[in-house]
């Protein structure tokens, strides 16, 4: 099995609603278990503000840049969005600037009714383009997806008419699970269950 395969070969997940008391404790121990110390790590925020459930990303990358983050380098932002049209060129340059970084994709998506609202880190990339039947390029070692809005019916009418108050605060929730992994990385774990041992980016 190569590197690549290793990298996306399990599918573990932690889904929280954002409303849940324990998200941000409880997916801030989840990154902390997984990603390396002393590792690079890049947050790529995909979508865009034209829809609004497709800006959830860049609404993140926008918060997070009011914070003075440590650890973390953040691209995709409301002013310099990563999204569809852009993204393999986006890409390339952070494999460039970053060749040996743990990268975590953050992406919006669609989800059944009863998961509407919930917030998910996992392992493996996130999947841009997904939700709207786009071949897009996968991004990241780890991913952060919210569920924004149903899935199964005109989804880019779904996205573009998903309540913007859900998605303001579905990402700050984020923005503040992020925070507290850059204070606290990488001092408060050894890392026992880090799930790879040597990070290097996928090819995309």
């Amino acid at each position: 099995m190569n590197l690549k395969q290793r990298l996306f070969s399990k599918s573990t997940e932690h889904r929280f609603h954002y409303q849940d008391d324990q998200l941000i404790t409880q997916l801030c121990n989840t990154l902390m278990e997984w990603v390396p110390p002393k590792q690079t790590i890049v947050i790529v925020c995909i979508g865009t503000d034209r829809s609004t459930g497709d800006a959830l990303g860049p609404l993140i990358g926008t918060l997070l840049q009011e914070h003075p983050l440590q650890n973390l380098t953040v691209y995709g932002t409301l002013d310099n969005p990563v999204h569809a049209v852009n993204l393999v060129e986006k890409l390339e340059a952070i494999q460039r600037a970053h060749p040996h970084a743990c990268v975590i994709g953050i992406d919006a998506c669609l989800g059944k009714v009863t998961s509407i609202g919930t917030i998910i880190v996992g392992q493996g990339p996130v999947k841009p383009g997904l939700a709207v039947k786009k071949q897009l390029p996968d991004v990241g070692h780890l991913h952060i997806t919210g569920v924004v809005n149903v899935s199964g019916f005109m989804e880019y009418f779904v996205l573009q008419n998903t309540r913007l108050h859900l998605v303001m605060q579905m990402a700050k929730q984020i923005v503040a699970l992020l925070v507290r992994f850059d204070q606290q990385f990488p001092y408060s774990y050894s890392n026992k269950n880090s799930f790879l041992p040597e990070w290097s980016n996928p090819s995309y």
